[in-house]
């Protein structure tokens, strides 16, 4: 894996996090944070989605999408166990 791999993995990882940090209200944890949800959301999209038949394409902006959906589901989770 290259620099630029790495790179790209933080921004999607930046972006998927901040914008299910929007979406799922008071579970933003930071820009460190969000970016280590975004990107351990990817994984669980990567996972999970294809498993149950969704496929959203290929591309950054299908990877955006698949990492934010897989952030949400991690955020609902932590969300459960905080309270």
């Amino acid at each position: 894996m290259g620099i630029e791999s790495l790179i790209v993995w933080l921004i999607v990882g930046g972006i998927a996090g901040w914008l299910a940090g929007l979406i799922v209200k008071g579970y933003g944890f930071g820009i460190i944070g969000n970016i280590i949800v975004g990107i351990i959301g990817a994984f669980i999209a990567g996972w999970l989605l294809p498993r149950l038949g969704i496929v959203i394409g290929g591309g950054i902006i299908a990877s955006i999408i698949n990492a934010v959906i897989g952030a949400v589901i991690l955020l609902v989770i932590i969300g459960f166990f905080k309270r």
